[in-house]
Formats: C-alpha cells, sequence, structure tokens
C-alpha cells in the first residue's frame, strides 16, 4: 500500500510528512478525493515570503483573508474544514524557495501546520511537502507500490 493510500484510509495518521512522488497534481487530487478526503494545494515554487505563503496557503484551505498574510491564516488554520469529508490533505508543492528565502517564516509555517495536523481543532489535516529542499525533522510518507 502506498503511503498516500494508508494515510487515505487511516492506516497513517496525519501529520507534516516529507512526500517523494511524482504523480501529476490533477492525479493526487483525484486520489484523494475518490477517498473522501478534500483535496488543498500550494503551489510554493515561486513564493519566497511569509505575505505570499500566508495568501497560497489561506487559498488552499478556503480561509478568510484578513489581509495579514501568514500570522492571518494561522489565527484560522483550526477553522480548517474537511466539509463533510473525512479530512483535508493539503500538498504544498516547491517548499524549498520559502525555506531557503525565509527560514524564520518557513519554521513558523511547518509549526502552525504540524501543530494543525496533530489535533489542534477541526478536522484531520496531513500535510504533504513535495520536492526537494534542505533537510527537516519532518517523517516521510513512504512511496510503495502502487
Amino acid at each position: 500500500m502506498s503511503g498516500l493510500a494508508a494515510l487515505l484510509a487511516g492506516h497513517t495518521p496525519p501529520d507534516v510528512y516529507l512526500w517523494h512522488n511524482a504523480a501529476r497534481v490533477d492525479d493526487v487530487a483525484h486520489a484523494v478525493e475518490k477517498a473522501d478526503w478534500r483535496f488543498g494545494y500550494v503551489d510554493g515554487w515561486m513564493v519566497e515570503d511569509r505575505d505570499t505563503f500566508g495568501k497560497a496557503l489561506g487559498a488552499a484551505l478556503d480561509l478568510p483573508d484578513d489581509g495579514d498574510g501568514l500570522p492571518g491564516v494561522e489565527a484560522h488554520l483550526e477553522e480548517v474544514t474537511a466539509q463533510g469529508h473525512k479530512g483535508v490533505v493539503l500538498l504544498w508543492e516547491g517548499w524549498s524557495p520559502l525555506a531557503r528565502a525565509d527560514e524564520e517564516a518557513f519554521t513558523e509555517a511547518l509549526r502552525a501546520l504540524g501543530s494543525r495536523a496533530h489535533g489542534g481543532g477541526g478536522d484531520q489535516l496531513a500535510v504533504l511537502l513535495r520536492g526537494e529542499g534542505p533537510d527537516l525533522e519532518v517523517p516521510e510518507l513512504p512511496d510503495g507500490p502502487h
């Protein structure tokens, strides 16, 4: 069973994971939605500051935009809702530009998402960090045979 399938089936707990998988975004979205989870996507390849990331994250998770960037989004993370689904899977593709350009903002975002994934209110949230980047102390979601 692949790591994503195990997560969606409830065999792997929601968390922040590194995920080394080359599946197309629409294929990932389809698999997530077919398993009755809600899908959110952040294309982070051009995101190098906290405000831009905050807006992208807020849009991906349907959170209110208070104009406060990342701090505003953090304040609303407990409101993340699966909207009648089993949970939410957030695919953050290209996390390394923010990690390299603004390490403090990246650390803040990772801390907030990790706290939320570990039961900080609302529905289940799993975050998949896809792409290469600096070494992180984040578990890897295995990607075995499909």
